[in-house]
């Protein structure tokens, strides 16, 4: 988008200044109407949102199982406990999430 602040032509401008401005004028108009439709397009925003969340969410459960296995990738017995733990805590948040919005 252009954000340049050029004067309008002045009362001796000829035709051929006039419809530069014209054109530039055109021009910065469909940029602008362009970027309020992706601003409004909540269905794409909304996509686009839960594309970097699933990412992001396959990229902690990477780090979470390298963090939890050994070299052979073979689950630590401490991990295992902590993997239980942490998936009881994940369902326990699952479940008072729910009933709030019930």
């Amino acid at each position: 988008m252009s954000t340049d602040n050029r004067p309008a032509p002045g009362p001796d401008a000829t035709a051929d200044e006039l419809q530069a401005d014209i054109e530039q004028t055109r021009a910065d108009l469909g940029e602008t109407v362009d970027a309020l439709t992706q601003k409004l397009d909540v269905k794409a925003r909304a996509k686009g949102k839960a594309s970097e969340i699933r990412q992001g969410a396959g990229d902690v459960a990477a780090r979470a199982k390298d963090s939890v296995t050994d070299d052979t990738g073979k689950p630590t017995p401490i991990a295992s406990a902590g993997s239980a733990v942490a998936a009881a805590a994940v369902v326990l948040l699952v479940f008072v999430f729910w009933r709030r919005r019930r």
